[in-house]
């Protein structure tokens, strides 16, 4: 005699909805953070952010003494109240002595240079990451908003494989192995995407902190930037005087703008114009606040968001004058092919950074 198993009985239409929402949310996650990526835009975002840190670190050099020396302008004691913490280390901190001071900062230019042509990649961006904190913090009172994105990005390309795409530690490869094909990889995405989410939280709160500001609402806040003579580059003051409705509109649109970044700089249709938007925003901070080097990296830091097969396409084929390995690239399926079929090849899932649905 047999007997009969009880049936289950079914899932409802509700359960079955809910489950593979669930099961669709986790593959967009997966994909979003782990989907190989082309190392392009991080190995652009090296060369410019790499050239900045040289810069910003090699000005320090007319000054060296006073900014850094031990009876600088901010005394090591100065510093250790001024920042209150066992953390606010730096290597400066370490001598008394002038010639090392100069030793030591002729080294950490050397590590920033290393790290903008892309040499020894994989050590040089960490070292780069810890010289920018050590000088950060010793140099306390006197860093401003550019440190800090600087330090950003040098952790950021530290994380990623940043000498992945030009750079010496590549083309020594290439010569190695044969060829120059694209080598997609996890943590180029991983990366990429830290840099976009670090620069929507950037945005997002200096939008939402402006608004507590009475100026950013009726539309005069951009008039004290442009009427203000000690950080000015160019002189706009008797040209906005006379338009105000100007200003409003600059107002409005700056603080739109910052807000509704983090949302609207993931879809592909509205993300090429919030990046348009950046470069005259942050070029008018740099020329008409006199800050140019902290408009230019924040600049910088919005080339995270360019897919790597645009960059391969400016730079191989426009400024090296030459078709590299972009072309063998696949075309990027739509989101609904990438969710049904599994990925067979480790470049099949190379997605651009900064798409919605990948």
């Amino acid at each position: 005699m047999t007997t009969r198993r009880p049936l289950l009985p079914p899932a409802s239409a509700g359960n079955a909805a809910g489950k593979e929402w669930l099961l669709s949310l986790a593959r967009d996650w997966d994909r979003f953070w782990f989907s190989p990526a082309d190392p392009a835009t991080l190995g652009l975002i090296r060369i410019l952010a790499g050239t900045m840190l040289f810069y910003t670190h090699l000005v320090w050099t007319i000054d060296l003494e006073g900014f850094f020396g031990h009876d600088g302008w901010l005394s090591p004691d100065f510093v250790h109240r001024f920042y209150d913490s066992p953390y606010a280390w730096s290597h400066l901190f370490l001598t008394e002595n002038t010639t090392a001071l100069y030793v030591m900062h002729a080294a950490a230019l050397l590590i920033f240079c290393c790290l903008t042509v892309g040499l020894w990649t994989r050590v040089t961006s960490l070292l780069s990451f810890l010289l920018a904190v050590s000088y950060a913090h010793r140099g306390g009172g006197s860093m401003y908003g550019l440190d800090q994105i600087n330090v950003m990005l040098a952790f950021y390309l530290a994380v990623g494989p940043s000498g992945g795409a030009y750079s010496i530690d590549e083309w020594r490869r290439s010569g190695r192995e044969g060829g120059n094909g694209v080598r997609p990889s996890i943590s180029a995405n991983i990366a990429l995407r830290l840099i976009q989410l670090h620069m929507c939280v950037i945005y997002l709160f200096a939008g939402l902190s402006k608004l507590r500001g009475d100026s950013w609402w009726d539309g005069t806040a951009l008039w004290g930037a442009f009427a203000n003579y000690e950080y000015q580059t160019i002189d706009l003051a008797r040209t906005m005087a006379g338009s105000i409705v100007l200003v409003n509109t600059l107002t409005h649109v700056t603080i739109a703008w910052e807000i509704a970044y983090a949302a609207l700089v993931w879809p592909r249709r509205t993300r090429p114009l919030m990046l348009a938007l950046s470069v005259p925003l942050h070029l008018g901070i740099a020329f008409c606040m006199g800050m140019i080097t902290f408009g230019v990296i924040m600049i910088v830091g919005n080339v995270a968001f360019v897919s790597p097969r645009l960059v391969r396409r400016v730079i191989d084929r426009g400024v090296l004058g030459r078709r590299q390995a972009s072309d063998k690239l696949p075309a990027t399926r739509t989101a609904g092919a990438e969710l049904a079929a599994p990925r067979t090849h480790p470049q099949a899932a190379v997605l651009q950074p900064g798409r919605r649905d990948g």
